[in-house]
């Protein structure tokens, strides 16, 4: 069993920055590939960032490219969500995902976009 704990949400004003961290208990951390999902008020849940369990070449949803960048550290069983210019649209509820063998979600993390 792996837990994901979420952290660094908040409310934000439009434009600003927050930080995302997922701190994982997943003996083999390393192995399973990161992402970063969210569910905004009223919709399904959507996929926003992945990091493969090697680092390297991250994806983006199409909304968040070039205003959000993944990051992880395997020695501290952590990724990020480095979120930048953000917009009222980005808030949601932004969850932790785990993926190798098995899929493992965090409990979210609220994410408030207002002025």
């Amino acid at each position: 069993q792996v837990q994901l704990v979420e952290s660094g949400g908040g409310l934000v004003q439009p434009g600003g920055s927050l930080r995302l961290s997922c701190a994982a208990s997943a003996a083999f951390f390393s192995n399973y590939a990161m992402s970063w999902y969210r569910q905004p008020p009223g919709k399904e849940r959507e996929w926003v960032a992945t990091i493969p369990s090697g680092g390297g070449i991250t994806n983006y949803a199409d909304a968040v490219k070039g205003r959000f960048a993944i990051s992880r550290d395997n020695t501290k069983k952590t990724v990020f969500l480095q979120m930048n210019s953000l917009k009222p649209d980005d808030t949601a509820v932004y969850y932790c995902h785990a993926n190798w063998l098995r899929a493992f979600w965090g409990q979210g993390t609220q994410v408030t976009v207002s002025s």
